[in-house]
């Protein structure tokens, strides 16, 4: 199964809409006959993070249920009972690296860019995923720092599982889709859950305690500013 986001003229940004949308189908995909689910992006990149449009009119509770389903999307994704692969490019941020992260398999075009600055408004979303990515130490300077990285140095600290042109993408997902069937449904379930530390509990805990720190929306006015 494909599932491309396809906001081009916002960047792909999550909107309220798009992850109900994406939550709603790999829910379906959970129990159904889905081997292999691949995430892409139309446009100039896979995603720019939550879309803050409107963020000025929505009330703190309504922000957090926002942040609260982007949380359950990634866990849907990193806990999935199949095989997972994310094809990102362009410059990608916040969720949008977070959604990437929780891909089995994560590709990304050699020209890609990606950065979370969600800390940087006190917000804490994909911590522990990405610093089962790249290692703990590396996670904190780069998350602490809010720091860019590109598709080499992505590849080189364990986030990415592969850089390859957009012209090869194909053979990529043909591979993928070669290697997600060689298991039983039920083995490649097993095999999952047994190689995946579950701290959805603790996730969004963290989350939704961060969002609940004192001015939610005025944080993120101060960072955007």
């Amino acid at each position: 199964m494909t599932l491309t986001l396809n906001r081009p003229d916002k960047m792909n940004a999550l909107s309220g809409p798009l992850v109900d949308a994406l939550l709603d189908q790999i829910r379906q995909a959970s129990t159904s006959d889905v081997r292999l689910l691949v995430l892409t992006g139309n446009g100039r990149n896979f995603s720019a993070g939550f879309d803050f449009g409107g963020y000025e009119d929505q009330s703190e509770g309504d922000l957090l249920l926002r942040f609260v389903r982007i949380e359950q999307l990634l866990q849907a994704v990193y806990h999935a009972p199949f095989d997972t692969l994310a094809l990102a490019h362009g410059r990608n941020f916040g969720a949008g690296v977070d959604l990437i992260c929780s891909c089995g398999r994560r590709v990304a075009d050699p020209g890609a860019t990606f950065r979370m600055p969600g800390l940087s408004f006190g917000l804490v979303l994909g911590t522990r995923r990405y610093a089962e990515r790249v290692g703990n130490a590396l996670a904190r300077q780069v998350l602490g720092e809010g720091q860019a990285f590109d598709a080499a140095e992505a590849l080189a600290a364990g986030f990415l599982t592969k850089a390859a042109s957009k012209d090869d993408w194909g053979e990529i997902v043909a591979t993928a889709t070669e290697a997600s069937v060689r298991l039983s449904m039920e083995a490649n379930a097993a095999l999952n859950a047994a190689t995946t530390r579950d701290t959805r509990a603790l996730d969004l805990a963290d989350l939704v305690a961060s969002a609940a720190w004192p001015g939610l929306k005025e944080r993120i006015r101060v960072y955007r500013a």
